[in-house]
């Protein structure tokens, strides 16, 4: 297992341009759970003093207020060889913790902020009073609040009143690219396929604490299964606690949804029939706080004559585990708690879906090997033209439109041997029903694969493009 810091040299950089400020920096770190959050700010923060306290997770019981307040003093005098602090007032457990931090350089970091102050609602103005008060006189201090709850974070932290002003770099972490990815299996990295890469990737995403689990001298089928099928796997009770610890008492709506998603991509509608409910806010909030944590995406189509977007839009689940573990492990939950599943079940049926998140998720990556630079974008993503009197629907995997009237047609196709002539036929059909002014568009016409093409579609010369997984797990520059 993995246990080197990869990637972030962006955030570590936006991180350490506070250094050379002569104020005291207040710094917002959010993200999924799992996405390296307090490890960049543990990797950030070793140069110098820091004090780390985290937030108590919630339970099936909840976590009261009290509880919280006495959990940071016991950690506030672990850290600072204190005794006897009281936990009745924030106030006071600031004023302490301001003490020991007053002078020199020296990072506090407040871990899963949201679960610390969700259920106190004086917590955020004494935090707020004691910012002013003492830890922004000293110039050298850097306070990272990070949290998990990128929604409460939002509405509460980077939206409220209180800290207007006194923010002074917001950092939201997405999953690490691919190219990145590729060194969890570091020393031998170029020993292993990107096949078997692949298969990994297709259950972890860019998620680091799911690739420290990687042991690169283990087979992909038999590391899935010691991560996922047996019960002490890390990733077996892991789906559990993502709608425990960040939705707590409403994780079932949550879970309803994206069990709807892992099937595929859905409209407003169409969710709102699997729950059984009526079109309405509360399933919208639900919908915007999976979006905020980063577990589904919402695409818009445009209209391609205009360049403007369109009402149509599809929600899709992009967390690559969440769908794995509903269409894999859920159904196996017997036999694996028995001890009877002996190998993992054959998943060859979720791994076009799975492959479409990665490739998309690396978006970027895939322009740079386009040569698509980046101000030339007037929009991208999965395509969906529904069906009118005037044209049929078609689906595109996903789609660029270019300024200057080019479209760049991409097919993402998981197959299990290498790509063979018919996936021509399918994307001229999936052109012929895309509706645009013919006589002022380009279309290049893009393969992405994982298993190689065969000769047939190499010497067709149909495709612009034919890129290669292995591709896209290399850096390129761009």
């Amino acid at each position: 297992m993995s246990t080197a810091f990869y990637g972030r040299e962006r955030e570590l950089g936006l991180l350490r341009e506070r250094l050379e400020m002569k104020i005291a920096s207040l710094v917002v770190i959010k993200g999924r759970r799992r996405i390296g959050k307090s490890r960049l700010a543990e990797e950030f923060c070793k140069p110098f003093k820091t004090i780390i306290i985290e937030g108590l997770p919630p339970d099936a019981e909840g976590v009261s207020a009290r509880s919280q307040r006495e959990h940071f003093a016991t950690c506030l005098q672990r850290e600072l060889g204190l005794r006897g602090l009281k936990a009745d007032d924030w106030d006071d457990l600031f004023w302490h913790l301001a003490q020991v931090t007053q002078k020199g350089r020296v990072a506090i970091v407040l871990d899963e902020i949201n679960w610390m102050g969700s259920k106190d609602p004086t917590f955020l103005g004494k935090l707020k009073t004691a910012w002013d008060r003492y830890f922004k006189k000293n110039p050298q201090l850097i306070c990272i609040l990070s949290g998990s709850m990128s929604a409460w974070i939002e509405e509460n932290i980077l939206g409220g009143t209180g800290f207007l002003g006194r923010i002074s770099l917001t950092l939201t972490l997405d999953e690490l690219p691919l190219p990145e990815c590729n060194h969890f299996w570091r020393p031998f990295e170029n020993k292993i396929s990107p096949y078997e890469k692949f298969k990994i990737l297709s259950l972890t995403g860019g998620i680091p604490r799911y690739l420290e689990e990687i042991d690169p001298k283990v087979p992909a089928d038999e590391m899935i299964f010691r991560l996922c099928f047996r019960r002490e796997g890390l990733l077996f009770s892991e789906f559990e606690r993502i709608f425990s610890d960040l939705f707590s008492k409403r994780a079932a709506t949550y879970k309803k949804i994206v069990k709807r998603l892992a099937s595929g991509d859905a409209d407003f509608k169409q969710i709102c029939e699997a729950l059984n409910v009526k079109k309405g806010g509360q399933i919208s909030d639900y919908l915007s706080d999976l979006e905020e944590t980063q577990y589904i995406r919402r695409y818009h189509s445009w209209n391609l004559r205009t360049g403007k977007q369109s009402k149509t839009s599809l929600y899709r689940l992009t967390d690559n585990y969440i769908r794995f573990f509903l269409k894999y492990v859920e159904p196996n939950l017997n036999a694996i708690f028995r001890g009877t599943l002996r190998k993992i079940p054959a998943w060859d049926a979720i791994m076009g879906l799975q492959f479409e998140n990665l490739v998309m998720n690396n978006a970027r990556s895939l322009q740079v090997l386009l040569g698509i630079p980046g101000d030339q974008i007037l929009n991208e993503g999965p395509y969906v033209q529904r069906p009118t009197k005037l044209y049929g629907g078609c689906q595109i995997d996903y789609l660029i439109q270019l300024k200057f009237h080019s479209l760049y047609v991409c097919e993402i196709k998981y197959l299990s041997k290498p790509v063979g002539l018919e996936v021509i036929e399918e994307v001229q059909e999936k052109i012929a029903k895309l509706y645009h002014p013919k006589m002022r568009f380009s279309i290049r016409p893009v393969l992405i694969h994982v298993n190689g093409v065969t000769k047939a579609v190499q010497e067709a010369g149909y495709f612009t493009h034919i890129i290669d997984f292995a591709q896209l797990l290399r850096r390129h520059r761009g």
